[in-house]
């Protein structure tokens, strides 16, 4: 990349440093509130997924055209072999979360790329694991459901100029869905009933 090149990987580097710089100097104006629902379709293991509006630095963001939705399902040979009446291929939960994955490393890449003056002419995250089922099943205790998941890998294919493989190890592992995914923390539960959450109005 050239001194006078103001723009890599389709982003204008001025407004990528200056967004770097509020982000330090204001942390708290560049946080993001996330969310997501699911609905229960009558089908076990069928839901259609929303996704809710954002809040950036406080303000909530809320747009028709981010109203994404996502039938979520399983496979239709294992749905058949389990008794599901009617089975049909739908985006698998865990299959999603694989490609989140995969697509949130490439952001991690790519952004630090781009603010490093890397240049990227090739990209492709690849991620797999070995799933058993037997927790979800109520096979295994619920204590064994670090046993659910083994051998997750993910194989990042890249070529571009001057790349560093340890550069390039540190940018994906700074991907929040990787953060998500491999680091130690809890989901705070809340279980409200009908009644209840008519009781909270």
């Amino acid at each position: 990349m050239t001194d006078d090149q103001q723009t890599a990987h389709g982003i204008d580097l001025e407004t990528l440093e200056g967004f770097a710089e509020h982000a330090a100097e204001e942390p708290e104006a560049v946080q993001l509130g996330l969310g997501a629902s699911a609905t229960y379709e009558g089908t076990a293991a069928h839901s259609l997924a929303k996704i809710d509006s954002y809040e950036l630095g406080g303000e909530t963001i809320a747009r028709d055209t981010r109203e994404y939705t996502i039938p979520y399902g399983g496979w239709k040979e294992v749905l058949e072999a389990g008794g599901w009446i009617g089975a049909t291929d739908r985006l698998e939960p865990v299959e999603a979360a694989l490609s989140a994955l995969a697509a949130c490393i490439n952001v991690g890449i790519t952004i630090n790329a781009a603010a490093n003056g890397v240049d990227i002419d090739h990209l492709q995250t690849r991620v797999r694991t070995d799933f058993d089922p037997a927790v979800l099943f109520s096979l295994k205790e619920l204590k064994e459901a670090d046993s659910a998941f083994k051998n997750l890998t993910a194989e990042v294919e890249i070529d571009g100029e001057d790349l560093d493989q340890d550069q390039i190890d540190e940018w994906a592992r700074r991907a929040p869905v990787y953060t998500l995914v491999s680091l130690a923390q809890d989901v705070e539960m809340t279980i409200a009933t009908p009644a209840e959450a008519a009781g909270a109005d």
